[in-house]
């Protein structure tokens, strides 16, 4: 009964991926078929492959944190997992057939307290003020990040010469040093390609450092930026939103996979004996599956809505997007890809008068804390009643 227990689970967590691949990894490509730098079936193509990696490389922290971090005192059973993943797709799957889009990150993250709870553990209070805290904090940040980044690059103080090269350098350094779970490391640490590169040079080449290479890395991609501008600016910017647009696509892999794979972690560890990694790639292949069914109408739905934008300003909402995704998967916090793109949005959007901006919806911004409020709470309530129904079922325990 464990194994069909454990079976149902990993069923519901490949649809909940595949729902992540369908409709969160959508958006950040969207800009880049906005601007006509890529055409929709290829960002399509892009948007599955890009996230699947993203996952099977970076999901482990939050993956982690989901399955281990969020209840004290307990190991996720098979019927936990059950229950949390059976709560959490049920309600986003009502939501979305009824038009009322349920967050994944919300959802999960309440449906696995929930079945914790149920199980017999505690509330990890700290992580969820560090958690709560980070969400609380991603609007304000960033939109101020992405207001200022974008009034520099919209307006004419700076030529687009320094400005580009150097956002492109900056970009190249911090994906040189982010952590990868897939490149090998000493003591099994998760290692950074800079830090891979520093490690396999000859001695006597400079630099010898991880951050030597990254800081090398920048400087190349600063330079071919700045070679690219001088032939055609427009072909150099459109080349670096689709540079952008794909760490992006990339991070949000990463970010969101853990919502589907954190449940059964501890099922894999422990019932099944298999390492996380083989979760994780379940995991990316149904992001990337997810990514070429349901994409390119969504991302052509989108474009259409980012447009207005601009390439300047969707560089200006990427780049935030892409930091804060990564400060999240470092600190092992779910979150709502949706959340961040949406704050990188209007803070672009107030730049220069890019689209109507006569206001928030007070009444929409309602619904919406409501909404991420509401299926936060109804899943912990939901998950903890589905598992102590099932656990009354002889047998299931």
């Amino acid at each position: 009964m464990a194994s069909l227990l454990a079976l149902v689970a990993l069923v519901a967590s490949m649809f909940m991926a595949f729902t992540v691949g369908a409709n969160s990894n959508s958006a950040p490509i969207a800009p880049a078929v906005g601007a006509n730098a890529l055409s929709t079936l290829r960002g399509a193509l892009l948007v599955g492959i890009v996230a699947g990696l993203g996952a099977i490389s970076q999901g482990g922290s939050i993956s982690e944190t989901i399955g281990h971090g969020l209840v004290t005192g307990v190991t996720i059973t098979p019927l936990a997992a059950a229950a949390t993943l059976l709560t959490a797709a049920t309600l986003i799957t009502i939501g979305n057939s009824r038009g009322y889009p349920i967050p994944s990150a919300f959802t999960v993250t309440g449906a696995a307290v929930g079945a914790g709870v149920a199980l017999g553990g505690g509330f990890a209070v700290g992580t969820y003020l560090n958690i709560l805290g980070f969400w609380f904090a991603i609007p304000i940040v960033e939109g101020v990040l992405v207001y200022a980044l974008a009034r520099v690059l919209i307006g004419d103080r700076v030529p687009d010469h320094v400005t580009v090269p150097v956002l492109a350098g900056g970009v190249g350094y911090a994906l040189a040093m982010i952590r990868l779970s897939v490149l090998p490391a000493p003591q099994g640490a998760r290692a950074t390609v800079a830090g891979v590169v520093a490690r396999h040079l000859p001695a006597g080449v400079v630099p010898t450092t991880a951050l030597g290479v990254a800081g090398a890395i920048a400087v190349v991609l600063a330079g071919a930026m700045y070679w690219q501008l001088r032939r055609d600016v427009t072909t150099g910017i459109h080349r670096l939103l689709v540079g952008l647009a794909l760490a992006v696509l990339f991070t949000s892999g990463g970010s969101q996979v853990g919502l589907a794979t954190g449940p059964l972690e501890p099922v894999f560890e422990s019932a099944l004996d298999l390492p996380a990694i083989y979760l994780l790639v379940l995991g990316g292949v149904g992001i990337l599956v997810g990514g070429w069914v349901r994409s390119p109408r969504l991302i052509q739905a989108v474009a259409r809505e980012y447009a207005s934008l601009g390439p300047k300003r969707s560089i200006a909402a990427f780049i935030p997007a892409f930091l804060t995704a990564q400060a999240a998967i470092m600190f092992g916090y779910p979150i709502s890809f949706n959340k961040v793109m949406i704050s990188s949005i209007i803070g672009a959007g107030l730049v220069g008068g890019a689209a109507d901006t006569g206001g928030v919806s007070v009444t929409k911004t309602g619904y919406t804390v409501a909404a991420w409020v509401g299926s936060m709470v109804g899943g912990a309530v939901l998950s903890f009643g589905l598992y102590r129904l099932l656990a009354a079922i002889p047998g299931l325990q």
